[in-house]
Parts: structure tokens; C-alpha cells; sequence
């Protein structure tokens, strides 16, 4: 053991020894937070912005734009579909983020997974759908894609130097900064991505609008885009609720919100709603989850079933409506309460020339035109220097035209093939370039014919190249190339808009929806806090009330199925609940347990219920220390619809009992020393603060309380003014053989 010792500290002191000339190795260093934050944080910070979550002006992140432009070398612009993990390969190439993320990026750009308004890629097979989280996309091996025929115009004259190339990460091959996109694709699809420290999420508008709008604000840079682009339009339809101001300030500022409400349709023969399309901000799990909440809540009680049904024919939602369910109102009221009506949040982040900006769709537009004038500029200048060129090559062909003899003989007659050139050069006063292109000529093409073929493209050429130089020295020629273009890409490719447009709509009103039906009702309430609610008029059809062994019925109400019940616990607190929250029962049932239906805390028990019709008169607490609270019932009356209520009464002295009285009466309370006294509640100034601890009443003797109290009645007392005072606190009087007697008989 001990040689084994002594061998690891021989192996430490060497590695220490070898580790000595690092420096500052093992020192902890103070060091400015800010200086760490900005060497170390803020490069990787740029780099989510630039590089990952913010599109650039021709509407792409970096993801999207590598991998389109793969797809686009590979010929997937024609053809057939190939396997998609063929495309995911390619494109790691430019993009060496790992597969999973390039094929997530190629689903959202895919048309099977309906993400987009006008999708770029053509899928087939099971690539999910962007409405549903539990639908999810098959693997790369099983699917397969090409571009859509809309990507054509992504990728136009690319080849013809319209945008910037750059190395890809290894220098192996180029890719393009820009995608030279001949309409604005940058608001034709929605766009989200969260970066450091900020965001973007650009809503996508109808295809035909957009162009009109453009080709507006390049004719005029004064036209007012509301004008020509009416609202977005999402590819999961719905309906916009329109808002001028809001849509005037995202137009204007790029941020705001737009209201999409789902659209459905109602099946009468099957009394049951089809809802068919949904916001593009939430799914159809979620809407069922919460539809399904307020079931069971019990604010909605309109329909006894939902399910999901969506198919191979697109999105269904069915809810099934129970009898005499007006649709339109229930579907009013569903807006306000769930995800089927949802908005979506507009952040218009663009990265314009390396610079994050958050712009209005006008100024978007604005420089869509600036990027796409410069795009045409190129390729007009990339034209007219190939035709500049190939005008050069033809002028010095057509000089050899006047003596095809003398330049074979040249050629013939040079003994070396490095002088072959210049002597042509010499000899017919060309340069370099024509002398090289003559040179290289075949035999069999040094005839008249070849060459007048050749040379009769010399006029038109100049002509051609005339007219390009106009163009360029022409805003306005350039400006009317872009709009032609524009014009052929909206009749080739928009459509309909699929998100209608509701200028005027229904809102939901909160007094509809406390139309309860009233009937009237018996509840019976049990010892151990079971409530059944039975209809009055079913009763004489009843039974004997059913109740579980060793409890019984303790209170019984007759009331409306509209009025409210209050229900006070031990815990001081107060739970509120409308009676038509209960289920109508049966006799033979045991009812609801009352604890459980408004969710209390555990241990907590009910001490009192009250029913309440309007919020007139007073709640009596009685304390055992003889003490009384008088609480105007409007204290427990609320705006919103809170359930539960805190500090509902006092907790300083143990309670002895509670009533509540519509108006003033008279009360007894009764002492464990035997004595009672008859109190007129009009005595006490009723508080506003439920937890007032109340005022003395009864005066209680060392080891005596207050037990318990009930309503007074006439000929209770053989001398009932032996029981009233006129001076608050008493102690009562106890009662003789004739009052006890008096009680029996009354």
C-alpha cells in the first residue's frame, strides 16, 4: 500500500511540474461583469440575431434560405419528389446544425404540414400539421419533397449575379447571402423567432394584395397601403376581426395585434358545431383541454360531448349541443371564453443590411423595392456585359470576313502555335480576346456562310445593348420591370383570400350569459355537507330522501334554481356558487358533496349555508364570548365571479352560530348557564368589513358561553319582556317552569 502511495504523489508532483508554464492556471481573478458580458455573451447574442431567429428582406433565416438553395441545385424544380433525408444530407453542407433541425425547418416550409400561406415545398407523406401538436411529422426516411412551383421565383435570374455569394462554413463551396425573390416574400408567410433580447413575428397577407400594394407605393411612395392591403390572411382561415386603428398602427409602427376568431358550421340534423378553422396561434388540443376545463367547471353547460375528428379531409372540432342550444350564441360566448378566438401579436424585427429594425408594412415594402431595384440592376448589367462581350468576339469575326484566305495562310504559315495569336492580332488589328475566339474556330466553319451567320447577330446585339444601358440609366424603366413581374407572379400564384374579413361582430355580453333557467327547487342539505337540489315539482313523484348512513337531512331550502348560495366554513372563509351549479337529482341520490364540488382547502368543514335571491339585508354572528357582528349582505356581493372569499368573519372568538335575516328581527341566544335573551337585530349598526368582531350582547359568566340562537316567536315566553333589555350588553333571564311550559305548547 504504501509503495502504491508513494507512486501517485510521484505522478502528481509530475504533472504539476509539466503544468507550471501555464499561465495564471488555478488563480480565481476578479473581472468586471460587463467586460464578461461583452466578450463573452454579446458574439453569441449577434450571432442568434443574425444568423438564427431574425429574417432579412427577402423574407428568409439563414436555416431556410441553405436549405432552399440546396433543393434548388439539386433540380428539385422539377421532377419528382425525392426522399427527404436525402435533402437533409445535402443540405448539411451549408448548414451544419445537425439533421434534426434542417428536416423541423423543411416541415414548416413544406405545404403538407400547412405552416405557411404560400408553402415552398411540395411533401408527400406525413409532415404533421402545424394546428395539431399531436400530429406529429413522419422520419426523414418515410417522406419526400421538391420545390414548389412558387420557388421558381425565389431563385430567378440568380445565376446572373443578382445578389452577394459567400464561402460556406468550410470554404468548400458558395451560397447566396440574399434570395433574389421577385415579389415580397418577407410578408407573404408568417415569420416568428425569438433572438436575445428581442423578437419577430411577422404576419403573412394574401399574395394579390401584397403585389397591388407594392406596385401602389412604386408608382407612389404617398399611397396608403390600407387602401390595397385590406388585413393579413392566415393559411388556417378564420376570421380577422377588423380593427382600423390597430391594422392603421401595425402599418404603421409594425407592431400591434390582429383578432382571429375560428370559423364552424352547424350540422342541425346532428344538433352538433363543426368548427373547421382555428387561429394560427393555438391548436386543436388546446382548445378542446380548455373547452373541457370550463365543463367541468361548470360555465359551460351547453354541450355533452366534444371530440376531435379532424381526418384526411382537413381540421374538424365537433361539439355536440344539448337541446334547445342556440349555436351563434354559444359559439359568441366560446370566443370570449376560449382559444377560438385568438390574437395574433405582431413584431415586424426585419434585419435590413445587417442591423435589426422594427418597421410598419410601408417602410417593409419601401425596402423590398430599394432590395429587389438592385437585384434587376445587377442582372441588367450582368446582361449587358455578356452581350458586350459577345458583340466583341463578333466584331473581330467579322473582320476576318473581308479575308478568310489571308487568315488561314496566317495560321498555316506561323510555325509556332504560341505565335498564332499575335500574328492574327497583327494581322487583321484585333486584340487578344477576339484573336483567341478566332483561333479557336473549327476548320470546317472557315467558310463565308458560317461566318455571316455568325456576324448577322451584330446589329441586333448593339440594339440590345443600347436598350439594356437605357434601363440602367432609367429608374423609372427599372421601377416598370419590377412591376410586370410582379403582375405575372400575382396571376400565377394568389388565390382567395382564405381569412374573411368580419367588419362588424357579436361580442359576448356577460348578462347573456346569466340566463339561467328558473324553476323553482328543494335543496336538501345533510350534516355531513351533502347538498342535493331536486325540482319542486318533481317531488310529489319522489321518495324519501336517500342520505348515507348516520348522517340525515339538516336543512332543507325552497328557492329558484337562478338565486345564490353562500356557503361559510370553518377556516373563516366564505365560498360563493350559483344553485344552478349543482346538477338537478334525485330523491334517491345522494347529491353533491359540497366540500369537494367548490374545491376547499382539506380539513375544511362547512359551518352554514345560506341561500341567497337578492343581496338585501344582514348576516348575524353570533360569538360564544356573547359578542354579535351585524354584516350588510353587500359585502359578499362582487363584480367578478370569485368563488371564494377570505376573511368571510371573524376568528378572534370561536363561533357560536350564524343566521342571515333579510331584515331586522328578533333573536334568542342561548347561554350553557341556562339564561336567553331576546335581541332586535335593528339594535346593532350593521358594518361594511365582514370580519368585525362585533359588539357585546349577552354577558357570559367565568366557564358559560353562548351555545346557540334562533328566531323568536310569539308566545315562545309566558313573560317574553322578562327576556328583553333596553341596555346592550345583558345577561338574559332564565326561564321559569311557565316559560319552559310555553315553549312545550308553543
Amino acid at each position: 500500500m504504501a509503495r502504491k502511495k508513494n507512486s501517485r504523489d510521484n505522478e502528481a508532483q509530475t504533472l504539476l511540474a509539466d503544468n507550471v508554464h501555464i499561465q495564471d492556471a488555478g488563480l480565481i481573478k476578479d473581472e468586471n461583469i460587463v467586460d464578461t458580458l461583452k466578450w463573452n455573451y454579446m458574439p453569441y447574442a449577434m450571432s442568434v440575431i443574425l444568423s438564427r431567429a431574425i429574417p432579412e428582406i427577402d423574407g428568409f433565416k439563414p436555416s431556410h434560405r441553405k436549405l432552399l438553395y440546396t433543393m434548388y441545385n439539386m433540380g428539385l424544380l422539377q421532377g419528382g419528389t425525392i426522399k427527404s433525408a436525402n435533402i437533409v444530407g445535402r443540405t448539411m453542407q451549408l448548414n451544419p446544425h445537425g439533421d434534426a433541425s434542417i428536416y423541423e425547418t423543411m416541415i414548416r416550409l413544406s405545404r403538407g404540414n400547412e405552416s405557411l400561406l404560400y408553402p415552398y415545398v411540395e411533401s408527400k407523406g406525413n409532415f404533421g400539421k402545424a394546428y395539431s401538436k399531436n400530429m406529429m411529422y413522419a422520419a426523414s426516411r418515410y417522406t419526400e419533397a421538391k420545390l414548389a412551383p412558387i420557388a421558381k421565383e425565389l431563385f430567378e435570374d440568380i445565376n446572373k449575379d443578382t445578389v452577394d455569394f459567400v464561402d460556406n462554413y468550410d470554404n468548400s463551396m458558395k451560397e447566396p447571402t440574399l434570395l433574389p425573390v421577385t415579389f415580397p416574400s418577407i410578408l407573404a408567410n408568417v415569420t416568428t423567432g425569438i433572438a436575445v433580447g428581442m423578437a419577430s413575428s411577422i404576419a403573412s397577407f394574401n399574395l394579390k394584395e401584397l403585389c397591388d400594394t407594392t406596385i401602389a407605393l412604386i408608382k407612389n411612395p404617398d399611397h396608403d397601403v390600407s387602401e390595397t392591403l385590406l388585413a393579413p390572411d392566415f393559411v388556417g382561415g378564420g376570421y380577422i376581426i377588423y380593427d382600423k386603428d390597430e391594422l392603421d398602427r401595425i402599418y404603421k409602427t409594425g407592431r400591434g395585434s390582429v383578432k382571429v376568431r375560428a370559423r364552424y358550421t352547424y350540422d342541425k340534423s346532428y344538433n352538433c358545431i363543426d368548427v373547421t378553422q382555428i387561429p394560427p396561434t393555438t391548436t386543436c388540443e388546446a382548445i378542446i383541454d380548455k373547452v373541457v376545463e370550463l365543463v367541468k367547471s361548470n360555465k359551460i353547460k351547453e354541450i355533452s360531448d366534444i371530440r376531435d375528428e379532424t381526418d384526411l379531409k382537413g381540421l374538424r372540432i365537433t361539439l355536440d349541443l344539448k337541446r334547445g342550444v342556440d349555436p351563434d350564441a354559444f359559439m359568441t360566448k366560446l370566443y370570449k371564453l376560449t382559444p377560438l378566438e385568438d390574437t395574433f401579436s405582431c413584431n415586424f424585427n426585419v434585419l435590413i443590411n445587417g442591423y435589426p429594425k422594427v418597421l410598419g408594412v410601408n417602410d417593409i415594402l419601401k425596402e423590398w423595392i430599394e432590395f429587389r431595384l438592385e437585384c434587376v440592376k445587377r442582372r441588367t448589367r450582368f446582361t449587358l456585359n455578356k452581350k458586350a462581350e459577345r458583340l466583341h468576339l463578333l466584331q473581330g469575326l467579322e473582320k476576318i470576313l473581308l479575308d478568310i484566305d489571308k487568315a488561314i495562310k496566317i495560321i498555316r504559315n506561323t510555325e509556332s502555335e504560341a505565335d498564332v495569336v499575335p500574328n492574327l492580332m497583327i494581322g487583321f488589328g484585333i486584340d487578344k480576346i477576339q484573336a483567341e475566339y478566332v483561333a479557336e474556330i473549327k476548320l470546317r466553319h472557315l467558310n463565308r456562310e458560317y461566318i455571316l451567320k455568325r456576324t448577322k447577330d451584330i446589329e441586333s446585339l448593339k440594339a440590345e445593348i443600347e436598350e439594356l444601358q437605357t434601363i440602367l440609366d432609367s429608374k423609372n424603366k427599372l421601377k416598370k420591370i419590377i412591376i410586370k413581374e410582379l403582375n405575372e407572379v400575382a396571376d400565377k400564384y394568389s388565390g382567395e383570400r382564405k381569412s374573411e374579413i368580419l367588419y362588424e361582430v357579436e361580442e359576448f355580453d356577460a348578462t347573456a350569459e346569466a340566463e339561467i333557467p328558473d324553476y323553482p327547487v328543494t335543496l336538501f342539505i345533510t350534516k355531513e355537507g351533502y347538498l342535493n337540489k331536486i325540482r319542486t315539482a318533481n317531488l310529489r313523484m319522489s321518495g324519501e330522501q336517500k342520505v348515507k348512513e348516520g348522517d340525515e337531512v339538516e336543512t332543507t331550502f325552497e328557492c329558484s334554481n337562478k338565486d345564490e348560495l353562500l356557503v361559510f366554513t370553518d377556516k373563516g372563509q366564505v365560498y360563493k356558487a350559483k344553485v344552478d351549479d349543482f346538477p338537478d337529482g334525485k330523491a334517491s341520490q345522494l347529491g353533491i358533496y359540497v366540500a369537494g364540488k367548490l374545491e376547499m382547502e382539506q380539513d375544511e368543514k362547512v359551518v352554514y349555508i345560506c341561500v341567497i335571491k337578492e343581496y338585501v339585508g344582514y348576516m348575524i354572528f353570533v360569538f360564544e364570548n356573547g359578542k354579535v357582528a351585524k354584516v350588510d349582505i353587500t359585502a359578499y356581493q362582487t363584480k367578478t365571479n370569485r368563488k371564494k372569499l377570505l376573511k368571510a368573519y371573524s376568528l378572534k372568538s370561536p363561533l357560536a352560530c350564524i343566521e342571515y335575516i333579510e331584515e331586522d328581527c328578533e333573536l334568542v341566544l342561548c347561554s350553557t348557564s341556562g339564561r336567553m335573551l331576546i335581541l332586535n337585530t335593528g339594535a346593532l349598526t350593521p358594518k361594511a368589513s365582514k370580519d368585525t368582531i362585533g359588539v357585546s350582547v349577552m354577558t357570559q359568566k367565568k366557564n358559560h358561553k353562548v351555545e346557540s340562537m334562533h328566531h323568536y316567536e310569539d308566545g315562545e315566553f309566558e313573560k317574553a319582556w322578562r327576556f328583553r333589555t333596553k341596555n346592550l350588553p345583558a345577561a338574559g333571564a332564565l326561564p321559569t317552569p311557565a316559560d319552559n311550559a310555553a315553549q312545550i305548547t308553543f
